[in-house]
């Protein structure tokens, strides 16, 4: 089944870069463009894409401003942020307004299909090029509210491994491979985690993941 993209980005020249790298990905087609963050809301409704890939830095609607309206209007949407701005708190606001991926606009086709992928599975997806980024700014702001008193969990240390590959930005099949499990079993220590944490988005379990040091900038 053909996955359907709506691809918005106020360059056309990256909009034409992008286009020519879901061509030679198999499953995938843009159904249509924007070049500014005004028509996201307009083009979701008359197109209904699958993902909708989103710049952050336009001329008049920014990317986020366009997030924010998109996820109010249709919280199930799914939007990869496809940008070039590596700024941790810029990243953190994307993820913490709905976006359920990140990715720099110097990616590979290999790449943009794994995230792609990720979230067709429901999954969430961090370009493995900012994970250090994000997990920085999670401690950022851990060391501003050391007075709060820190979550416990209760994760068995196979869920702990995996937790580990998720914060890094790995996708699920990449995560099957190293560790040499199936996708589904993966998928299901996936789902527990997320369920026993309570904390269903990627900046949520970095945050956490620092908190309770079961990831270090070091890692």
């Amino acid at each position: 089944m053909t996955c359907n993209l709506l691809l918005v980005d106020d360059h056309a020249l990256i909009r034409a870069g992008v286009r020519a790298l879901v061509m030679d990905l198999p499953g995938y087609t843009v159904i249509g463009e924007a070049d500014d963050g005004a028509q996201v809301l307009e083009q979701f409704e008359a197109l209904r894409p699958d993902i909708v890939l989103l710049d952050l830095s336009m001329k008049h609607t920014g990317g986020l401003d366009a997030l924010q309206q998109l996820k109010h209007a249709y919280p199930k949407s799914k939007v990869l942020i496809l940008s070039m701005h590596t700024d941790p708190q810029l990243i953190m606001r994307a993820l913490e307004s709905g976006a359920h991926g990140y990715l720099l606009k110097d990616t590979t086709a290999n790449e943009l299909e794994h995230a792609l992928q990720a979230l067709r599975n429901n999954e969430r997806y961090l370009s493995p090029a900012i994970a250090h980024t994000v997990i920085n700014q999670a401690l950022i702001r851990t060391q501003a509210t050391t007075s709060t008193p820190l979550p416990r969990h209760n994760l068995t240390p196979r869920q702990l491994e995996i937790l580990r590959l998720i914060v890094r930005g790995k996708s699920t099949r990449e995560i099957a491979n190293g560790l040499g499990l199936s996708i589904k079993t993966v998928e299901a220590h996936r789902s527990q985690i997320m369920k026993r944490l309570q904390i269903f988005d990627v900046a949520g379990l970095v945050l956490f993941a620092v908190r309770e040091q079961i990831i270090s900038l070091d890692d």
